[in-house]
């Protein structure tokens, strides 16, 4: 019994070990926000609410059907529902039917919320896939922020480790004479201000992890870490694309046009319908119905015999001439005309905010690009002038100050590569985002 209490005790934890060790990739980190976001989740309860009105709005145009029954007893003075005699009896009554009606003509207000239903779940969908893209974006530069960190935190160390090996070097000189002890105290506050420097990027990292694990609903913020994938810049040639091209093709896809040019459709019907309600409308109707009755006094028909003796039909048509509602009707229709004029305005403003999104899109990328490109030029020079200035203190040419003025460059010139790096790998992502390009795809 023992031993299998160990067994299962070791596979649990074993298990919970492994869970633990989970690396998230940028893929499985959207899929997740995806599945799980509460703001997505209410927006896919949106859309079944339109597929269910969409169904009503089909309902309408089928003639609705009802039965009724009733059973009544009375005691004392009744009428025969039969003979109409007065009588002073208990007596009882069953009664039913069916009746059944069906709009003929409403101004074509049933085909307009039809059609205006079917929009909605468009633009429900729509507005769905866009906030989709957005959390997706989310995602990304959260993900994109911790492996900013990371790479900040390696560099860090590195520059940590090699700190140290200048002290133990600069201790050896200053005991042999070579250097002042002043030399090994400013080398000595390098290293404290580093270590420093070094507990702030550990919190800056699991800052960014848990700030990624909320938005994906994570709560073991510990546990959670991302999978520790080399990012480089990825080849891409939507720079060589101009930005109007770039901004027609994101009319094509973006989200944002796509919900304001079905609102403004949506805001069309809404004022057909107005309109249709203005017009006379034409139902029809039918009804059948019959009767059971007995009394004590006297003896009546069997069942089926009364109910096939007392059975009618009913036919109407009705027509409703809309006259005076007290301006309700004609101000409905101005009220959509307004709505819809405003419709359209929506629409030429979700124009040109694309169109100054993407503009100002491109022109963020190239600049990103350009300063990345310029950290490049300058961490080589900056390593170049490191290793002089290395060469000269080592002999003794150079004093801690300087040196430690150098190596801050350098560590700076490092650091600014990571930060440029990563901000226009998000930026270009962005850019590509608009062109069609799947966020996710880093590489």
């Amino acid at each position: 019994m023992k031993i299998k209490l160990t067994i299962i005790l070791f596979i649990v934890f074993g298990l919970a070990a492994i869970a633990q060790q989970k690396k998230w990739t940028l893929e499985e980190c959207v899929n997740h926000a995806l599945e799980n976001n509460i703001s997505i989740r209410q927006s896919e309860l949106n859309v079944k609410t339109s597929e269910i009105n969409k169904k009503d709005a089909i309902g309408n145009f089928l003639p609705s059907l009802n039965a009724r029954v009733g059973h009544s007893w009375n005691i004392g003075l009744s009428q025969d529902p039969v003979t109409f005699n007065a009588v002073t009896a208990t007596t009882k009554n069953l009664n039913g039917g069916i009746s059944s009606g069906i709009n003929l003509y409403d101004g074509l207000q049933n085909v307009n919320q039809l059609h205006r239903a079917n929009l909605q779940i468009l633009a429900d969908q729509y507005q769905l896939d866009n906030m989709k893209d957005d959390i997706s974006l989310l995602v990304a530069n959260s993900f994109l922020q911790i492996l900013f960190g990371k790479e900040q935190l390696k560099v860090l160390q590195a520059q940590y480790l090699v700190s140290n090996g200048e002290m133990k070097r600069t201790q050896e000189l200053v005991d042999a004479g070579v250097l002042p002890r002043g030399d090994l105290l400013e080398i000595q506050a390098t290293l404290a201000t580093q270590e420093q420097q070094i507990v702030n990027a550990e919190n800056s990292v699991l800052l960014s992890k848990i700030n990624l694990a909320q938005v994906l609903l994570i709560e073991d913020y510990e546990g959670f870490d991302i999978a520790d994938v080399q990012y480089e810049v990825p080849p891409t040639t939507i720079l060589d694309e101009s930005p109007a091209v770039i901004t027609e093709k994101a009319k094509e896809t973006r989200r944002d046009i796509l919900i304001a040019q079905t609102n403004a459709e949506i805001a069309e019907d809404n004022l057909k319908i107005a309109k249709g309600a203005l017009q006379p409308s034409l139902s029809g109707s039918y009804n059948f119905g019959s009767n059971y009755f007995t009394s004590q006094l006297f003896d009546t028909p069997d069942f089926e015999t009364q109910i096939s003796d007392n059975k009618s039909h009913n036919f109407s048509l009705n027509l409703n001439i809309p006259i005076f509602n007290g301006f309700a009707g004609k101000n409905n229709v101005k009220r959509n005309q307004v709505n819809l004029e405003r419709s359209k305005i929506q629409l030429e403003q979700a124009n040109l905010d694309l169109e100054a999104t993407v503009y100002q899109a491109y022109n963020d990328t190239k600049g990103s690009k350009k300063a990345y490109e310029a950290a490049l030029k300058t961490l080589t020079a900056r390593k170049e002038a490191f290793t002089y200035s290395q060469e000269r203190y080592n002999v003794g040419l150079l004093n801690a100050f300087d040196f430690n003025q150098s190596r801050n460059q350098l560590e700076a010139a490092e650091s600014d590569v990571i930060r440029t790096k990563y901000d226009y790998i998000f930026k270009l992502k962005v850019l590509e985002y608009y062109f069609g390009i799947p966020i996710t795809n880093l590489n």
